[in-house]
Order: structure tokens, then C-alpha cells, then sequence
């Protein structure tokens, strides 16, 4: 896509666990391959159990929208940080670096690589 603000790296706990990327089609979620190799290896989510075979969806994945901010909190957000509460991609990705939990969403700089 080569996009910027299409991809975000994944973190549970403080180790890289994969990247959740927008695409032409929709999201794309892999899980990097050092994470699902290591011995305590964990799913980010339940709904994405571990494997190296990357996850596809036209909808951004339910685990990922439930991170969203909601309610007051989301109308405020959106205001202040200029998104359309409709683009749940953008506010995912401007609001989850610091989420309550184990799992943190940072934007990824992608240059002409992907």
C-alpha cells in the first residue's frame, strides 16, 4: 500500500507480537514470527489464536474495534484529534498507544517498502 497511517506493530505486554495492516480489501493482521516462536508466546486475542498464516477481514477485527474509545470519551477524541468517528482505522491507531491491558497499537512508518 505504501500509505502512511495503514499499518500499526501490535504489542502484548512489551514484546512485538505482529502488525495489523489496512489494505486494498481490508485488514490483514500477521503475527511476527519471532513472537509466535518463542516459548511464551501468547494470543493477542482469543479470536486470534497463534499462527503463522496471517488473519483477513473486510471489517476491521472485532478484538481491535473494542479498543476504540466509546461513548463521550470517542466524541471527544474524534473532535480533538480531527477524525471521523466513523474511520475506526485512524482511531485505533491515534488512541491506542497507551490502552488499558497488555496490548498497545503504534503506528508504523512505512516509507516504499510494502
Amino acid at each position: 500500500m505504501g500509505k502512511k497511517g495503514n499499518r500499526a506493530d501490535i504489542y502484548l505486554a512489551d514484546k512485538k507480537a505482529g502488525l495489523l495492516e489496512k489494505t486494498e480489501k481490508g485488514y490483514r493482521f500477521t503475527y511476527d514470527k519471532e513472537f509466535i516462536s518463542s516459548q511464551d508466546a501468547q494470543p493477542v486475542s482469543l479470536s486470534l489464536p497463534l499462527t503463522e498464516i496471517p488473519y483477513e477481514s473486510v471489517s476491521l477485527f472485532p478484538f481491535f474495534f473494542g479498543l476504540i474509545p466509546e461513548g463521550w470519551l470517542l466524541d471527544l477524541a474524534s473532535k480533538v484529534l480531527k477524525i471521523d468517528p466513523e474511520n475506526a482505522f485512524a482511531l485505533l491507531l491515534a488512541t491506542c498507544g497507551d490502552c488499558i491491558g497488555a496490548v498497545t497499537v503504534i503506528p508504523t512508518d512505512q516509507g516504499d517498502d510494502s
